[in-house]
Order: C-alpha cells, then structure tokens, then sequence
C-alpha cells in the first residue's frame, strides 16, 4: 500500500508548502481538491482552504498542479473533484485536466435524494450520467470514481455497485471510505470490497466518534458524530487495512483527517506513522 494527502484536509498549508511538507514526512503522493472555494475571514477545510485549486480558471494552474509534486518526488494521486456527474460540461473538463496532470483519477460526484424526489428516479439518472462519464473517461484515459458518501445514493458498496455495474473497471471506479461509513452505510469491509471486485479503485481514511447530543424531554439520548483521529474514532484502521488487504488491494490509501485536536504538522506525521503500523505486511 501507498500513503498519501487529500488536500481538503490540509488547508493550513499552500500548494507548494504541501509537496514539501508531505515529501519531509515520508509521504508517497497527493490527491489535490478541486472546487471553486469560497473564501473566509479564517482557514477552514470547506472555505478559506489554502490548498485548493479552484475549479474556475482550472485549466492555468495545471502545470503546477503537475510540476510541484513531481519536483518534490511525490505522486500526483488523483483529483478530488466537485463536479456532479450530471453537469456534462465540467465534467469533460475535469476529466481532461486530470489526463494534462498525468494523474490516473478524479472523483466524480452523485446526488442525493431531494425531498421532491425518490431514490429511483435519481438513481435512473446517476446511473445513466455515469454511463456517459465512463464513456469519456475512456477517451481521455483516465477513471471517473464514485465516493462512497453518506447521504448521497451510493451510501455503501452495494449502493455504488448498482450505479456502476457493467460500467468499464478500467475507466469507473469507487472511492471505499472508511470515515464516511460511519455515518451512514456501513457493510464489513471485506464484503464490500469483494463485492465491488475491479471497481475497488481508491481508499479514503478518516475517522469519525459519535458523542453524547444530550436528553430530550422524554429521556431519549442522542448522539451526534464529530471527526475523530485517526487513533480515537469507531473504526478500526488495523481491521480496516487487514480486509482490503484480503482481497488483493494494495493501492492507494489517503488520508483526510478532519480531525483539529493536534496542529496540523503534528496531526499529518502521526498520521502516516499509524498507517504503517497498521498496514498489513503482505
């Protein structure tokens, strides 16, 4: 297995003081977020990320998107793209970017289901756009990937394995997430990713806890998740690692830790220490 950084996580840090750190940590590469980001007074993951490319005018920085891992002997893993599956335009264009980068993937996004909806009608339609988006991933050698995403429609393995099955492996894919199962769509890990077979594509690592929400009136506890490190969440990362590595998969694991108890050079090196340690030596 290899070990990289998706940058939404890393929003304290410029483009170029993330290859340089991560290259000064031991890490292997760097999946760069993708999204117009809407600024803030303060650094966030979601707005002011100092470490996203915007997706407005994306086609001036790919160079740099190219060249700064590569001058600091990291991969460029994959993008983390924004674009829904349906928006043919920006589709065509993050898939071409991604082929200028020399980077192997980009996510492609699916909805939920609006309250105006049902989960057939948007799944007829998810299914059929991502049709079409293997189609042009094949034309421009790469591959469109589906994240496994709580409150989207492919929530688990088994709901991504409908959107994409009979789809091209070498040009569609899944995003198997260890955080995002938490909230939602939780299936063992080996079962999911015998399930998905080829289309096992990409591994995400976080981890979520859920704390206590307080009592309601009628004596009902709830509870409300939080980001967790890696270290301290409800998954177990050794598990975790242990049945993909059951099922043949020794690709990319890249963390996007949404966690703030440590700084965030602290935060990052303890990271890549833990997923050696519970990396299975196969």
């Amino acid at each position: 297995m290899k070990f990289g950084y998706f940058t939404a996580a890393l929003p304290d840090w410029t483009a170029e003081e993330v290859v340089q750190n991560l290259a000064a940590q031991g890490w292997d590469g760097v999946e760069w977020r993708v999204v117009d980001d809407p600024g803030a007074d303060e650094v966030g993951f979601w707005a002011g990320n100092r470490a996203t490319w915007p997706m407005t005018g994306l086609e001036d920085n790919l160079a740099a998107m190219r060249d700064l891992p590569a001058a600091a002997g990291l991969d460029v893993i994959g993008v983390g793209g924004y674009v829904r599956c349906t928006d043919r335009d920006n589709v065509e264009r993050i898939l071409a970017a991604t082929a200028e980068i020399g980077a192997p993937q980009v996510r492609v996004t699916v909805p939920g289901v609006a309250d105006d909806e049902t989960y057939p009608e948007v799944f007829a339609r998810v299914r059929e756009a991502y049709a079409w988006v293997a189609e042009r991933a094949a034309v421009h050698g790469v591959k469109a990937l589906i994240e496994l995403h709580h409150r989207t429609i492919t929530a688990s393995a088994s709901a991504a394995m409908r959107v994409i099955d009979g789809l091209d492996p070498d040009h569609v894919g899944v995003i198997h997430d260890m955080g995002n199962l938490i909230y939602e769509g939780w299936e063992r890990t080996l079962w999911g990713a015998q399930l998905l077979g080829p289309y096992l594509a990409h591994v995400h690592v976080k981890n979520t806890v859920y704390e206590s929400a307080g009592v309601g009136d009628d004596g009902t506890l709830s509870f409300k998740p939080k980001a967790a490190a890696l270290r301290r969440g409800q998954a177990d990362l050794r598990t975790y690692l242990a049945e993909l590595a059951q099922t043949g998969y020794d690709g990319w694991v890249v963390c996007e830790d949404f966690s703030t108890d440590l700084p965030l050079a602290q935060r990052t090196a303890d990271n890549l220490a833990y997923l050696k340690e519970c990396a299975p030596h196969v």
